[in-house]
């Protein structure tokens, strides 16, 4: 089934110097951008990470320091990529926990702006979990009936992604939407106010922490009471984005008293 769709929307992953969101860097980004008219547009580049890939890192994706030495640094490709992005829907298979929040963070080191918060994100992996839980590997055999050759290459799962999306399409008419605003609602388990879910919004749309001591407290609630807090969150080993999103309800509630 193709894709109904009101503006393009980007399928993306990342390959990585590693797993942490707040200190991993961005070695290969693959992302295919899917016009509403069917026309697509597929880019693949890798990235000097200016740090070193961990061995394990590479036996999972095959990219080794000498192959990235002389790769752009992200901060020199990011505002094209940035430009690719804007005004898009944005997929990929567990890209919600991972490959955007790692995404954002890149942008905010390069000094981008870009609101990626104002963009939709479906991701694939949280729709086959819900309905079928498996791998991306096992999901592409399953909806589209081939095995994933060049599994862990960047273009391989992007477009991989992509074809698991429309066949999932396909396969549940009666669950689901053909409409990226419902996939995008359907793929998410919380609503998060920052991209790692450090914080998410509760029933009534209030920010409230989503981890540690203060967890399932209102975020203003703990800025009065332990203003401290809020500055240990920002010494601490906390994503830039995170960091941001603490720093915007401080302020709005500051310029509210």
């Amino acid at each position: 089934m193709n894709l109904k769709l009101n503006s393009p929307i980007v399928f993306f992953d990342l390959e990585t110097t590693g797993t942490n969101i707040n200190s991993d860097r961005i070695v290969e980004i693959c992302y295919l951008k899917v016009w509403p008219n069917g026309n697509e547009d597929a880019h693949t580049m890798r990235i000097n990470p200016e740090m070193h890939i961990p061995e394990e890192a590479s036996n999972v994706h095959g990219i080794y320091d000498d192959d990235v030495k002389d790769c752009p640094k992200f901060k020199e490709v990011a505002k094209n990529i940035a430009k690719d992005f804007e005004g898009c829907d944005i997929a990929g298979f567990n890209s919600n926990r991972f490959d955007v929040p790692l995404l954002a963070e890149e942008f905010l080191r390069a000094g981008i702006d870009i609101d990626l918060e104002r963009h939709r994100f479906i991701d694939v992996q949280v729709i086959y979990h819900k309905l079928e839980q498996r791998t991306l590997s096992a999901a592409y055999k399953f909806y589209c009936g081939k095995n994933l050759e060049d599994a862990h290459s960047a273009l391989a799962d992007t477009r991989a992604t992509y074809e698991v999306l429309k066949a999932q399409l396909d396969k549940y008419p009666d669950v689901l939407q053909n409409d990226m605003k419902w996939l995008s609602e359907y793929s998410s388990f919380t609503r998060n106010v920052d991209f790692a879910g450090r914080m998410i919004y509760d029933e009534n749309g209030a920010e409230v922490f989503n981890f540690g001591k203060y967890k399932g407290q209102k975020v203003t609630d703990v800025l009065a009471k332990d203003p401290g807090y809020y500055s240990w969150i920002l010494n601490s080993d906390f994503t830039l984005n995170t960091k941001a999103a603490l720093t915007r309800i401080r302020v709005r509630e500051m310029t509210q008293k």
